[in-house]
C-alpha cells in the first residue's frame, strides 16, 4: 500500500501496512488536535497569533496547552493537549474533548462485550490495553467509575417512556443470581417485546423476591406506568407468578404457557427408557396445522402412557391446556416464536453462563447493570420476526384462527 506525492522533486511517502494502525492513529492524533484548536478559533473569532481590530474589545486569550491527555478510541490511544484560555466570560467547554473522558462511547461498549463473550473480570484491563495499547488510560478505578457509569444508564433506561411502542408480543423470564451474603439467589425479571415492525427489544428487568404474583405485578405495573400498551399475549415459562401478575396488570392480555418447559415437566414423570419415543410424540403435539389435531395428538399421547403406566404424565398434560394452545388464535407464520419463550431463552443462555462464572456479586444492583449492559449487547443481534407485515395486523386487533385470518362480517358478506 503506497501513496506518492505528486509535485516534483517532493519525497515519495510510502505507508507500509504492517505499520498501518501506527499511521492511522498518528492521523487520528493530529485531526482531533486540529480540531481542538479549531474550537477556539471560533470561540474567540481570530486565529492563533491574530489580533482583533482595535475598535472590538478583546475578550478571551490564549494561555498555552494543558498536560498532555490520553484518549482511549476503537483504533487505539492517541494523546492531545487541550488549549487553555484566560479572559473569557464563561468557562469554555470542548464539545470535541470534554473535561474528564479518558475513552469514546465505543471503548465502554467493550466492557460488555467482552464480558458477554466470556471474559473474566480481572482479565479485563489486559484485554482492553492489548485491544487499545499500552497507553491506554485504565485502571481498577476507571473500569470501576465505566460500571457507576452502567449502573446510571440502567437506572435511567428503567424510566424510559415506552409509550410511543406497538407491542404485540411479550415474553417474560426470570434468571438467578448469587448476590451479597443471603443464601437464596436474587431473581431478576426480564420482559422482551416484539413490536408491530418485527423488532425485538427489552422494556423491562427488575429485581424481584423469587417469581412471585407480587413480584411479577410490580415490574408489569412499571410497565404500565411508563406507558407500555397491553401485549396480545404474554409467553412465560409454567410459574404461577406471571399468570397472577398478568392478570393484576394486564387481564386482557392472552397467555401462552412455553412448550419446551412443559415438555421437560411431562418427560420426568416418564421412565428413561420411554423418554424418547414420548418425546418425539409430545414435539409433534404443538405442531399439529389446527387447534383439533392438536387435542388429537394430545389425546393419543395420553392412551400411550396409559398403556405404559405412565398415568401422572397423562394427568399432567391436561393441565394449563388451554394456556398450552392460544397460539392457535394467531397467525401461523408467527408460531415458531409463539410456542416457546426461546427469544428471551436464548439470550439468556449466555447471561447465565457469565452469571455462574462470576461466581457472586456484591450487590443486585451490580448484577442487575451488569446484566442489562450484556441484555443490550444480545439485542443488537436479534433477529426480526417471520413475516413483520402481519403484526400490526394483530397489533390492530385482526382475529385469527387455527392460524388464518378471520373474515369480517363485511367482508363475509361482500364475499356472498
Amino acid at each position: 500500500m503506497t501513496y506518492r506525492k505528486d509535485n516534483a522533486g517532493t519525497a515519495a511517502s510510502k505507508v507500509v501496512f504492517d505499520n498501518l494502525e501506527t499511521w492511522l492513529r498518528e492521523k487520528l492524533q493530529g485531526f482531533i488536535q486540529d480540531i481542538l484548536e479549531q474550537e477556539v478559533t471560533e470561540l474567540l473569532g481570530r486565529g492563533k497569533s491574530e489580533r482583533k481590530p482595535a475598535i472590538e474589545a478583546m475578550v478571551g486569550y490564549r494561555n498555552g496547552y494543558g498536560k498532555e491527555r490520553k484518549l482511549s478510541t476503537s483504533i487505539g490511544t492517541v494523546a492531545v493537549r487541550r488549549p487553555r484560555l484566560r479572559n473569557l466570560e464563561e468557562k469554555f467547554e470542548s464539545r470535541v474533548l470534554p473535561l474528564f473522558v479518558r475513552h469514546t462511547g465505543e471503548v465502554a461498549s467493550l466492557l460488555p462485550e467482552l464480558y458477554l463473550h466470556g471474559l473474566a473480570q480481572g482479565d479485563f484491563e489486559l484485554a482492553l490495553r492489548g485491544l487499545l495499547g499500552d497507553g491506554a488510560p485504565l485502571s481498577e478505578s476507571s473500569i470501576a467509575r465505566l460500571k457507576e457509569k452502567w449502573q446510571a444508564e440502567y437506572e435511567a433506561w428503567q424510566s424510559q417512556s415506552l409509550a410511543e411502542l406497538e407491542v404485540v408480543y411479550l415474553w417474560v423470564d426470570g434468571i438467578y443470581v448469587k448476590a451479597g451474603l443471603e443464601k437464596e439467589k436474587a431473581c431478576l425479571l426480564v420482559a422482551l417485546a416484539a413490536l408491530s415492525d418485527g423488532r425485538k427489544v427489552f422494556v423491562g428487568m427488575q429485581a424481584g423476591q423469587r417469581e412471585s404474583i407480587q413480584s411479577w405485578s410490580s415490574l408489569l405495573r412499571s410497565l404500565r406506568e411508563r406507558g407500555l400498551s397491553a401485549p396480545k399475549i404474554v409467553i412465560g415459562d409454567g410459574n404461577l407468578g406471571i399468570w397472577g401478575g398478568l392478570r393484576n396488570v394486564y387481564p386482557q392480555a392472552q397467555e401462552q404457557r412455553c412448550w419446551n418447559h412443559r415438555v421437560l415437566n411431562l418427560l420426568d414423570r416418564i421412565s428413561k427408557k420411554l423418554q424418547s419415543s414420548a418425546k418425539l410424540m409430545l414435539k409433534n403435539i404443538p405442531l399439529a396445522e389446527t387447534k383439533a389435531e392438536c387435542e388429537k395428538r394430545k389425546m393419543q399421547f395420553q392412551t400411550w402412557c396409559r398403556q405404559h403406566s405412565c398415568h401422572e404424565a397423562a394427568e399432567l398434560i391436561e393441565q394449563d391446556w388451554e394456556r398450552m394452545i392460544t397460539f392457535y388464535q394467531f397467525p401461523k407464520e408467527h408460531w415458531k416464536h409463539l410456542r416457546t419463550s426461546n427469544p428471551i431463552e436464548s439470550p439468556f443462555a449466555v447471561v447465565r453462563l457469565r452469571t455462574d462464572a462470576a461466581k457472586r456479586f456484591k450487590k443486585v444492583a451490580n448484577a442487575s447493570a451488569m446484566i442489562w449492559k450484556m441484555m443490550l449487547v444480545a439485542e443488537k443481534k436479534f433477529r426480526r420476526l417471520n413475516s413483520p407485515d402481519l403484526l400490526i395486523d394483530v397489533f390492530n386487533g385482526t382475529a385469527y384462527l387455527n392460524g388464518k385470518r378471520v373474515k369480517t362480517k363485511a367482508e363475509q358478506e361482500i364475499a356472498a
